[in-house]
């Protein structure tokens, strides 16, 4: 933390994008580059989380700056094409395809929850996933693999920084791509990720505080991170609408 050293913020294009000003002060990334980003609405999220800040500046709260940050430095030099496997990895962990067969309450919960996402995911793609209570996980399809592949490639270095970071946040492509679809909720999403954990508080109680700063923590970041993919993938400037009488 430090202490908030400007008054006003405001945004204005410049060549390369849509900059952020903190009084007279460009703001800049953590390598020193002038801070730019794509969109309008983009940049209108960002000076709203500069603005939101009080006395001091947490830049544990502010996401969609540091996820801007991650974009522009790109400090681990990773292209397109290595955002997009790191991503589809992620299906060979998947959260909602291992499955538990003891206990059979738990059990009978995960089919109940995640089996409706998943068959969204084949039909939404026209893939086959599956799920599996072995701890080697799904055999998932190379065809399967490839359509994510292909699908995911439709997507700007903005947009795939922003849903690498979701499925990080869920442990699963399939929550955080039915999420940005607008399929689920973040709230359904969290809650679905989080299903083991939430069927052991259910069942033997929760330390009091720490549950519910996690779950806030948790759709916070889930909540910026696919904020942060529509804004990237959406035109770059805001259509102001006329206010009629």
């Amino acid at each position: 933390e430090r202490k908030r050293f400007y008054q006003n913020v405001s945004i204005s294009q410049g060549e390369g994008g849509f900059e952020i000003n903190l009084d007279h002060r460009k703001l800049k990334t953590p390598q020193a580059k002038l801070f730019t980003v794509p969109s309008e609405a983009l940049a209108i999220a960002v000076a709203t989380e500069w603005d939101s800040q009080k006395d001091t500046i947490k830049f544990y709260t502010m996401h969609l700056t540091t996820l801007c940050n991650t974009a522009l430095d790109n400090p681990t030099q990773r292209n397109k094409t290595q955002l997009i496997r790191a991503a589809v990895k992620f299906l060979e962990t998947d959260t909602v395809c291992y499955r538990v067969e003891e206990p059979p309450a738990l059990a009978e919960l995960q089919k109940n929850e995640w089996d409706p996402v998943v068959a969204w995911a084949e039909k939404r793609y026209n893939v086959t996933i599956g799920s599996s209570t072995s701890i080697l996980g799904p055999n998932i399809p190379a065809s399967t693999k490839e359509t994510f592949i292909s699908h995911l490639a439709s997507y700007n270095m903005w947009a795939l920084q922003g849903i690498e970071f979701v499925i990080t946040q869920l442990k699963s492509l399939i929550l955080s791509m039915s999420l940005i679809d607008r399929h689920i909720t973040v709230e359904k999403a969290v809650l679905l990720s989080r299903l083991e954990e939430e069927y052991q508080i259910q069942r033997w109680g929760n330390v009091e505080w720490a549950h519910d700063y996690d779950l806030c923590e948790l759709c916070a970041r889930t909540a910026a991170g696919t904020l942060f993919v529509h804004l990237c993938s959406e035109s770059s400037t805001v259509k102001h609408k006329l206010l009629q009488d």
